[in-house]
């Protein structure tokens, strides 16, 4: 039996797998606010903050660890049984965050989920290296690429839905199964490699083969001859240090929204799960189009005789070009002037902003009701003590847990807005909710837009840096450059992480913005610097 065009059968499979993975991954930040509730009900916003950013941090690192842990393992055991090893592993451990009781149990857990899902990029990038020509690579990589970004559009929808009928530790059981379903046709399908797989055509596999030119060190046809340095001589060169440097500057943005989106959405626009859920998916629209597009771009550019090194720079650049003014533009959605271009008053927009309206409106015992169409039209244009003797505002507010300063703060410190009760000031702006709403339901679609924008650009740049290791070595290296690339890029992500947890105290998300910023130059430098060349690299004399 011939299977016309098998090698997209591959692609499409590893797509799906990276579909998979962020379902699992994501789950815990949509499921965050419930899970910090049941867990931690004594902690305030910032304390959950702590520990979601910790559990993060375990997880990256793990994450990184994995990335050359399997990166090795690919290269030792081939694609076929390295995907099942790590896809198996992941879900297994998926499924155990339904027994998780504590920060530890849950670190644990996350920590072995961090390793096995390590094991998708470098196995992509070993998939593409053995079944795709060079020209077509940075395609296979973004349809790979979108996979993650797709995940994430269809992650949160899910995750919300689930969490209409079961409680949090059944979603994480229900998710898990997925991965060990994907096994099933994974196994059936990818029973070898291109060379030796009896349903790939002749046509095919000639065409997969002598595309593979940077594989054929000799040119005598015989494409398991490359340059296969061992790792010693692999890090000798500058350019494996360009792509190692690159991706750990880089991957860490894609880590920033992935962690965070959840978390920002709540404490800056006061989201509950609910409209986290579906709200949080629209910056992987950009994503997922921007993965397609970097790819098909770079094909375009190879057969209009650009060569690769050309094309790479190129399309590279490009995504950071998009990047890096989306940086800047994240620290103003919710100003006056910006909301004013969509319609929105300016009273209204000022009103949103102010601290003690953020008081009522991000506390847990309001959140739903400033959603509860009947009480919004019972207090509008009302006074503030015809507001006070509302009933249900009235008991939303003796249920409110007001956030206290501690023993040891200042005297300042304890007069600054965003201690205790909201003044009068706060309560009466509760008139106009309907406005307020508004104006923080605008915002919120303007941040998401423009981080749609900006995971765009990043997915056309990361797409290609992803690609580069099988533009500079034989397929026989592969794995293990993108493994340490890969754990590069995840120690950079796990230390922003962790960085985030603090420069973000009180819900100013800027610095967290800035750094992005920085992060997406030093990764253009490192290409342009350390990759004078991209193409195929001899034995150094």
């Amino acid at each position: 039996m011939k299977v016309r065009g098998l090698r997209w059968w591959v692609v499409g499979l590893v797509a799906l797998a990276a579909v998979i993975n962020y379902i699992d991954r994501q789950a815990f930040g949509a499921l965050w606010p419930k899970i910090a509730q049941d867990l931690f009900p004594e902690m305030d916003q910032d304390g959950h903050k702590v520990i979601f950013g910790t559990i993060s941090t375990v997880f990256i690192v793990s994450y990184a660890s994995g990335q050359a842990l399997f990166g090795k393992i690919f290269d030792w055991v081939g694609t076929r049984i390295g995907f099942a090893l790590s896809i198996g592993v992941w879900s297994f451990a998926t499924i155990l965050h339904a027994l998780a009781q504590g920060m530890l149990s849950f670190s644990v857990f996350r920590s072995i989920l961090g390793i096995a899902e390590a094991g998708n990029w470098p196995g992509a990038a070993k998939a593409n290296a053995e079944w795709f020509p060079t020209k077509e690579r940075a395609l296979a990589q973004g349809i790979f690429n979108s996979g993650a970004a797709i995940g994430g559009i269809v992650a949160y929808p899910i995750i919300g839905i689930l969490a209409a009928y079961l409680d949090w530790k059944s979603i994480f059981i229900v998710v898990g199964f997925l991965g060990l379903l994907w096994l099933l046709p994974w196994l059936f399908i990818v029973k070898s490699g291109p060379k030796t797989h009896r349903w790939l055509s002749e046509d095919e596999k000639k065409y997969i083969l002598s595309g593979q030119k940077n594989q054929d060190l000799d040119e005598d046809g015989n494409y398991d001859d490359g340059y296969v340095p061992d790792t010693g001589k692999l890090l000798k060169h500058k350019e494996s240090w360009g792509v190692i440097i690159a991706s750990a500057a880089l991957d860490p943005i894609w880590w920033l929204f992935i962690v965070w989106i959840p978390i920002y959405l709540s404490e800056v626009f006061g989201m509950n799960v609910k409209e986290i859920a579906f709200s949080a998916w629209v910056p992987y629209v950009g994503a997922m189009i921007g993965a397609w597009y970097g790819g098909i771009l770079a094909k375009k550019k190879l057969n209009s005789a650009w060569t690769v090194d050309k094309t790479r720079k190129y399309v590279i650049t490009l995504g950071c070009i998009i990047m890096i003014p989306c940086f800047i533009l994240l620290k103003y959605p919710g100003a006056p002037q910006i909301l004013g271009v969509f319609g929105v008053e300016k009273s209204a927009a000022l009103t949103m902003a102010d601290p003690q309206v953020k008081k009522i409106m991000d506390n847990d015992a309001f959140k739903d009701l400033k959603a509860d169409k009947d009480f919004i039209k019972s207090i509008a244009g009302k006074s503030i003590n015809e507001i006070k003797s509302n009933p249900t505002f009235n008991k939303a507010y003796q249920s409110a847990v007001w956030k206290t300063p501690k023993a040891e703060t200042t005297k300042e410190e304890r007069l600054l807005p965003k201690y205790g009760p909201p003044t009068d000031s706060g309560i009466a702006a509760l008139a106009t909710l309907s406005e307020i709403n508004n104006a923080r339901n605008t915002a919120a679609l303007i941040a998401v837009v423009i981080m749609a924008i900006l995971l765009f650009g990043f997915q056309i740049a990361i797409g290609n840096i992803q690609t580069l290791p099988s533009d500079l070595f034989s397929g026989k290296i592969v794995g293990t450059l993108s493994g340490f690339s890969g754990m590069a890029a995840k120690l950079g992500a796990a230390g922003l992480t962790l960085l985030v947890t603090f420069i973000t105290k009180g819900g100013n998300y800027t610095p967290a913005f800035l750094i992005g910023g920085a992060l997406a130059i030093i990764a253009l430098l490192a290409i342009w610097i350390l990759c004078p060349k991209i193409q195929p690299l001899k034995p150094k004399n």
